[in-house]
This record gives C-alpha cells, structure tokens and sequence, in this order.
C-alpha cells in the first residue's frame, strides 16, 4: 500500500475549494477520496510494467477514469446506475484513500453531484463516491486498464496544450 495515502473510515464532505496546487505549472489538482477497492486496482495499474514511459501517478489514472466515463453519453445514468445498485450496498463507513484528481475532471463531477439528479427527492452521493463509481465503470470495461493508461496520455496532452495557450495569450 503507499505511504502517503491514509485510510479514512469516516465520510466527511471535501469543501469545493479543498487543497488546489500549483495551477501555474501543469494546472490544479484536487483532493479526492477513493473506495478500497477501485485504489486498489489503480495502485496495481500504477505498479504495473504497462505504466512506463511516462509513469502516470494516481491524480493521472483518476482523472483518466473519470475522461473515460464521461466520453460514453450515457455516463450519468451509468454512474448513477452504479451508485443506486453497487455502491449504496457497501456499508457506510467503508474505508477510503486520500487522493487526488486534476480540476478539469473534479469540475465535471462537481457538476454531476451538483445536477437535478443528485438533489431531493433523489439520495444524495457525494464526490468520493462518484469518483469511487468512475475508478469501477473504467474497469468493468477495461479489466486490464490499458484504455486508463491511454487517456492518461490524451489528458496530459491536453493540460500541455491548455497551459501553453494560457501562457500564449498572457
């Protein structure tokens, strides 16, 4: 297991703005939380001998998985689909890793738990748990997590492009 995450058995909200770093540089990231289960599977990816060249860290693969969901244009009834059936069966106070994920997709899930379909009469889902729910879709799909590791690279490739079109125009 890393060292630098810690376990989390309690459920708290992240405040929208939580723990932003370093935009000037490659743009922002967020802190996220994971479920046990869908890190796990990241970390193995993260350790895998596919992951080379360059090595995507866990903000990278995240983000990717959540790239990957909401490029399929049933993505909101998927994750929501996942979180009514899989997710609400696991009990409440399961244990969860401190994370992180870069701003572009952290927006789209704050939009998603933000949305009519997460507000009443509906259960409300929180970040950790959509971010849980996109990390389980990816691998549903791709058990192997070679289609992560690709959109890592066409997310990187587009932070780069948006960085130097930013530093272009200033």
């Amino acid at each position: 297991m890393p060292t630098q995450s810690t376990v989390l058995t309690e459920q708290h909200d992240i405040p929208l703005a939580a723990h932003i770093h370093s935009p000037e540089h490659t743009g922002a990231t967020i802190e996220t939380r994971l479920w046990i289960e869908e890190h796990e599977w990241l970390y193995a990816l993260l350790k895998s001998e596919q992951n080379v060249a360059p090595t995507f860290r866990l903000p990278d693969l995240i983000s990717a998985c959540v790239s990957l969901v909401f490029m399929e244009g049933n993505a909101v009834e998927r994750i929501f689909e996942f979180l009514g059936t899989t997710l609400v069966l696991r009990m409440p106070r399961h244990p969860h890793r401190r994370e992180s994920m870069w701003l572009p997709q952290y927006e789209l899930l704050v939009a998603l738990q933000q949305s009519p379909s997460n507000m009443h009469p509906h259960p409300r889902f929180q970040l950790d748990q959509f971010t849980t729910a996109c990390v389980a879709l990816s691998r549903q799909t791709d058990s192997t997590g070679m289609k992560v590791l690709r959109q890592a690279r066409v997310n990187l490739a587009e932070r780069i492009s948006r960085r130097n079109e930013a530093s272009r125009s200033s």
